[in-house]
């Protein structure tokens, strides 16, 4: 692959913007003025800038097997340095609420369960359950997502505060969880409240990214915007929430902290 400073070859993917939804991977695509396109296993691989780094954004499809083979992708065909996750996620810990943000520490698959051969939620032959993201992308990520949710009504108007009743959104740091499964009903949200009392939220890829670059070696971070409590009313409005919150919030978010970068 040429180099980054080679006058007129083409960039080089520094960091990967891996989406959940189309609404997201649009929205970013939007703000990136050379992408172009390459076609990988199905999927669309965009490399160009964004706020002046060499990006790769992508869609990641949906559940553990589709995500991890994207990130596989970026690793090996783009050899990009780190991937940071955007999406949607159902809440789940008390006060996690729609339109709050959740940078996570770790992420572990909560449908995974080889026991009793390895212990329950653990990675068979990786001595890992919980796997940690990077602290210091985190940590930036975390200080733009406070910045943002300062004034919701600035990005999304007063409007879509209203509509979804964004009030005072809050930032939270933890643990994620990921399953091949979409979380709609209490009784299922309940269930996970009780095997994983510290889990924040719930989703579909993170964990198994988190995994691929864990063996890698690649820093990795996953930010969520909360869309639902993951109950029987998980379904109402998620569509436009995605297409006017949380695409929103992961555009904005990505161009915050990539501006931050030397």
């Amino acid at each position: 692959m040429a180099s980054l400073n080679e006058p007129g070859s083409e960039p080089t993917p520094v960091i990967a913007i891996v989406a959940a939804m189309h609404e997201e991977l649009s929205a970013v695509l939007a703000q990136m003025p050379d992408e172009r396109r390459t076609r990988i296993a199905g999927r669309d691989f965009w490399v160009g800038h964004l706020q002046g780094q060499p990006v790769v954004a992508v869609l990641s499809r949906i559940g553990k097997v589709a995500a991890a083979i994207t990130a596989t992708v970026l690793l090996e065909r783009f050899g990009v340095r780190a991937i940071v996750f955007t999406g949607v996620a159902g809440g789940l810990a008390p006060g996690v609420k729609v339109g709050d943000m959740v940078v996570a520490t770790r992420l572990l698959q909560h449908d995974l369960d080889a026991s009793p051969i390895f212990p329950k939620y653990e990675v068979p032959l990786s001595g890992h359950a919980r796997f940690a993201t990077d602290t210091a992308i985190s940590d930036a990520l975390a200080a733009a997502s406070v910045e943002l949710l300062r004034d919701p009504a600035a990005l999304l108007g007063h409007q879509v505060v209203e509509d979804f009743n964004l009030r005072a959104p809050r930032l939270h740091r933890g643990l994620i969880v990921s399953g091949d499964r979409f979380v709609s009903t209490a009784a299922e949200s309940d269930a996970l409240r009780r095997a994983l009392p510290d889990a924040l939220a719930v989703e579909m890829e993170g964990a198994a990214v988190a995994q691929v670059c864990h063996d890698y070696g690649v820093p990795f971070a996953a930010v969520r915007t909360i869309s639902d409590r993951a109950d029987d009313d998980a379904h109402r409005d998620f569509t436009r929430f995605v297409s006017v919150v949380a695409s929103r919030y992961s555009v904005a978010l990505v161009e915050r902290w990539l501006a931050t970068l030397p």
